[in-house]
């Protein structure tokens, strides 16, 4: 168990906008920060971070919380997890007992494979440094790529004995089970024996986001031609291999702030550029580019930079994840190392101003390096070259912007020597192609549905009683412990004409006060369960202290309803992610009508409770043996009621 004391200072220490922004890209908005949801496959953000408040919201998934529930969503970590993490990022000491064996039966598989994964990663970088076998082997190879101690701790790289179960059996001997060592694919079981997957091999691990060892990538040393050069760990329950990028844990904070990430093929390019100095570099591990780990760079930047050997049959294979790329309304530009070289290779044998300029140079826009790749095999073939120039618009096609669209096929034109008009035309067909397969596909779907008549669309009702409740909790959360002025009508004989006014009255109250006495004048209950939970915790901490942290406040909470809490606090946030201000629309701040407010909403809902009371009142007449006069006599009263309400509320709103 983690102590209290330990996580007091965590979350007194931590800032919601440095945690999120290892691994989303924030950008200012105000006193806020904005970027893409790290939840949803989006173009325009919908995710805010409130620095002041320190809550973070995400209006595309709902979820929303502080910064211990990002980490808990986002790298499903449990709690304990979260705010270990957290310590580790701001150098606070850990405070715990000792976990118990049932404590430790108790952990899920996930945390189980978790743990299973990061013993082996201390485990091969003991081998590594402390054994002879490792030093003479696997050090020796890390050495002769040029890496430097420093380099080798940095990355965590290690090595596995050449032997058939040295690392199986020791896990066994600490008491690691079988079944999750088989589960991380560390382990390979038969029915007769059990033996190391990566046996003979230096070792790279492979990281989440927040570095966590997910699996591992392991490289043969020896001359067996039946062994795959590099070995992957197998999908788990904690390792899927189209979602993950080697190298982002350490480039995620360098490609930020670069804006711009360099996407390379193997992991030793990955550890070579980061050693010279570029640390902005991330490898797909050589598999194929996904989706996925594009978005996992989108995150971060809107530019990537693909980086190919100097083979051109490799560069041919590994330019389809450009239309990827430009699928997810990212920037590509492309850098070919010269024949013979690799961005491994070129960075060792190059000084760090020396590889940058050869990036800054070489490095050209996609468009221009796909036609001239694919120009040279065409020079001669007229059939060839409109294949060639047909394959550049597909690409084209696939840009979301209509802007970028066409200036890329202005920048086709001049380089194909075609007219723009035939582009154009030719862009329309495939949108047009495009179009049809969809809809294509669409009636097919409607079509298997057609035995089932649709039922006809009910249009969600707005429920007023669950929206003021909602508008009463925001209002305390956010301005509870202020003292404001109030107004408060009261009905008075004019002198003069006789008539009935409202005249109003001045006193100062705390906004919490307000609010609890005028609920309980009217002995008014919440029909919400949360909110009413919520509300008398509020009026609880209110009245125990002077000032009210919503920090403080979220900290003791049910993680289950943070996203309710920050849905109520960053609603007016998501104004700032249109820029409306920039438009000189200016959403008006509830700080400067706080009385107003506070009148409104409770009026409005006394208004509302008063109209239901008379519904049920009016039903009541229906039945037999009621007295219908004695009821009515009540809804007089009431409407009577509601009459001077609406009065006071007119009041209100109309200043």
């Amino acid at each position: 168990m983690i102590s209290q004391n330990t996580i007091a200072q965590v979350f007194e220490t931590a800032r919601v906008e440095e945690v999120i922004g290892d691994f989303v890209q924030l950008k200012k908005a105000g006193s806020n920060f904005k970027g893409l949801s790290p939840f949803s496959d989006e173009r325009t953000p919908s995710f805010m971070v409130s620095p002041v408040k320190q809550i973070w919201k995400d209006f595309s998934t709902g979820k929303g919380g502080n910064a211990v529930t990002f980490l808990m969503e986002h790298e499903h970590f449990t709690y304990p997890e979260a705010i270990k993490y957290l310590a580790k990022k701001y150098n606070i000491e850990v405070e715990e007992t000792e976990r118990t064996d049932e404590e430790k039966e108790k952990a899920n598989t996930r945390e189980s494979l978790y743990l299973v994964s990061d013993y082996a990663n201390t485990y091969f970088q003991r081998i590594l440094h402390k054994t002879d076998q490792g030093k003479s082997i696997g050090l020796s190879y890390f050495k002769e790529r040029g890496f430097t101690d420093e380099t080798i701790k940095k990355f965590q790289l290690g090595y596995a004995l050449d032997e058939w179960q040295a690392f199986t059996d020791e896990a066994l001997k600490d008491g690691y089970k079988i079944e999750f060592l088989e589960g991380t694919g560390l382990t390979i079981v038969k029915p007769e024996k059990h033996f190391d997957r990566f046996k003979g091999r230096v070792m790279f691990p492979i990281h989440s986001m927040s570095g966590r060892v997910l699996g591992f990538g392991g490289r043969i040393l020896g001359n067996d031609k039946k062994a795959a050069k590099y070995l992957n760990s197998p999908e788990s329950e904690i390792y899927h291999k189209s979602k993950v990028l080697y190298g982002l844990y350490f480039a995620k904070q360098a490609i930020a702030k670069e804006d711009n990430c360099y996407l390379v093929e193997g992991y030793t390019d990955v550890i070579q550029f980061y050693q010279r100095g570029i640390q902005n570099v991330v490898s797909s591990s050589g598999t194929a580019l996904t989706s996925e780990q594009i978005r996992l760079i989108k995150r971060l930047t809107n530019n990537i930079t693909v980086l190919f050997d100097g083979d051109a049959a490799g560069m041919r294979a590994s330019i389809r994840g450009i239309d990827l790329i430009l699928e997810q309304g990212m920037n590509v530009r492309v850098c070919s190392f010269p024949d013979g070289e690799d961005p491994d290779s070129f960075a060792k044998n190059n000084s760090l101003s020396e590889l940058t300029e050869f990036l800054d140079n070489n490095s050209k826009d996609f468009i221009q390096f796909k036609a001239s790749l694919l120009f040279e095999d065409t020079k001669n073939d007229p059939i060839k070259k409109a294949e060639t120039i047909r394959d550049i618009v597909n690409s084209i096609a696939k840009i979301p912007d209509q802007i970028k669209k066409e200036v890329y096929i202005q920048e086709c034109a001049r380089i194909m020597d075609i007219s723009e008009s035939v582009l154009f035309s030719t862009l329309a067909q495939i949108n047009k192609k495009e179009f049809q397969d969809i809809n294509k596909k669409y009636k097919q779907e409607q079509k298997a549905f057609d035995v089932i008549k649709s039922e006809p669309k009910s249009v969600k009702k707005v429920d007023i009683q669950y929206e003021l409740e909602r508008k009463i909790i925001e209002i305390l959360l956010l301005y509870g412990d202020k003292t404001e002025n109030f107004e408060d009508l009261v009905l008075k004989e004019d002198e003069v004409s006789g008539d009935l006014i409202l005249e109003p009255v001045i006193h100062e109250a705390k906004v919490f006060e307000k609010i609890y006495l005028d609920l309980q004048e009217d002995e008014m209950q919440f029909s919400n369960q949360d909110f009413k939970l919520l509300y008398y915790s509020i009026i609880d901490k209110l009245n125990q202290n002077e000032t009210f942290s919503t920090k403080t406040f979220m900290q003791e909470l049910n993680p289950e309803i943070a996203p309710m809490i920050t849905g109520i606090l960053m609603d007016d946030e998501k104004y700032a992610l249109h820029d409306w201000e920039r438009n000189n629309i200016i959403p008006k701040g509830k700080e400067h009508t706080i009385p107003q407010l506070v009148n409104q909403t409770i009026l409005s809902l006394r208004c509302f409770l008063i109209d239901q009371k008379v519904a049920v009142f009016k039903n009541e007449t229906q039945h037999e043996n009621v007295d219908s006069k004695s009821i009515m006599e009540d809804v007089k009263d009431y409407l009577g009621l509601k009459m001077l309400l609406s009065r006071k509320l007119g009041k209100v709103i109309g200043g």
